[in-house]
């Protein structure tokens, strides 16, 4: 076994793909923390009053010991804020996305999803055993074919990002609402990239107005968010009705078999909620700040994609490429990591904008890039 592990190991040295962890280090380029609320002192003071209210530790999963009334009020709250009759609270968003695909689905089951959806997905979809077809990204008019093509009579579920954790670029909601109804398909979306950034009071691209008439939200049947992201913490919730969450909670084995979130971090969650319903300022000024970096990027002729959301990809194709520039990029003080593959076909700069990020950073950047 040691010898296939150095072996495997070599062999990603080779193809310049070895990883290795590193501290984060000058401007916040890369993180996630969209709204930079990791470390608001409002969210810290919720935190300290959520564990001498609930303790450091759950001590079990919420089926034996683990479940807290601050769980179900924060589902409440959160169902309230993304307009949806429920919600559950797990512990990240890959038990999320991977408990949920695999509980709804089986050997007979096909799955539609799109090319770049998050290894997550992939991973529920593959442990669930069901049938795999794959879309062209954001192509709605290849999924159709794809629909009309399969089995009338099979199970149908489809699933996409919202937001695309890599590209940056946008689903076609609307249209997979509507293949959704046409070919009577459960729909999972994936909003860990919108919420906060997005939508009514940062709901979401499914309460974008401008994507999705209002009146078809209950037509999602399950929507994905994480608290990792721009609410500054850490679980994920699935958005759905009330008797689907019922489904889960006896069926989802990443539910059932996990140790319950920290209490706290649910108490926490309901500030941060408070907060970033407040944030539209913010929001607008990342958004503007994201599309004026795009647009300086693509006029020194880098390749990059003319998308809308606060992601930002400097394709370079090139593993090595991409390991020097974000390596030279780090010593000028910008934090900028290189995304190879597998986790994207090309390799790139992954540019993230979040809400303490000023135009005298981007110009600084834009000069060293």
């Amino acid at each position: 076994m040691k010898r296939q592990i150095i072996s495997e190991l070599e062999s990603l040295k080779s193809k310049n793909r070895y990883r290795t962890l590193s501290f984060p280090n000058g401007l916040d380029f890369s993180s996630n923390d969209y709204l930079c609320l990791s470390q608001n002192r409002e969210l810290k003071k919720s935190f300290k009053e959520g564990i001498e209210l609930f303790g450091t530790g759950s001590t079990a999963s919420r089926l034996i010991r683990g479940h807290r009334d601050v769980f179900e009020r924060t589902e409440a709250i959160f169902a309230d804020w993304v307009k949806s009759e429920n919600s559950l609270f797990v512990a990240n968003g890959y038990a999320a996305n991977s408990g949920l695909i695999d509980c709804l689905s089986d050997s007979r089951t096909i799955i539609f999803t799109d090319r770049l959806n998050h290894a997550s997905i992939l991973d529920g979809i593959r442990i669930s055993g069901a049938i795999k077809k794959y879309y062209r990204h954001r192509d709605t008019g290849h999924l159709a074919e794809l629909l009309r093509k399969s089995d009338p009579s099979a199970k149908k579920i489809i699933v996409s990002e919202s937001v695309f954790s890599m590209d940056g670029d946008i689903c076609a909601l609307s249209d997979l609402v509507k293949l959704k109804r046409e070919y009577d398909a459960t729909l999972i979306i994936d909003e860990a990239h919108a919420l906060g950034i997005f939508g009514i009071q940062g709901g979401g691209i499914s309460l974008d107005e401008n994507r999705l008439d209002p009146s078809l939200i209950p037509e999602i049947d399950f929507r994905v968010f994480t608290a990792g992201k721009s609410l500054g913490l850490e679980g994920a919730f699935i958005a759905t009705t009330s008797l689907s969450k019922e489904y889960l909670v006896n069926k989802m084995r990443t539910f059932i078999f996990s140790t319950a979130p920290i209490p706290a971090i649910a108490h926490t969650i309901q500030t941060s909620i408070a907060l970033i319903k407040k944030m539209d300022p913010e929001r607008q000024i990342l958004l503007a700040n994201a599309f004026y970096l795009r647009n300086a990027l693509r006029e020194k002729e880098m390749e990059t994609l003319q998308t809308e959301s606060q992601i930002i990809p400097v394709v370079l194709f090139d593993e090595i490429k991409a390991l020097e520039k974000s390596a030279r990029l780090k010593r000028d003080g910008f934090d900028i990591r290189a995304i190879r593959p597998p986790t994207v076909q090309d390799s790139r700069l992954r540019i993230s904008i979040n809400s303490e990020i000023t135009r005298e950073n981007l110009d600084a950047l834009i000069n060293v890039i």
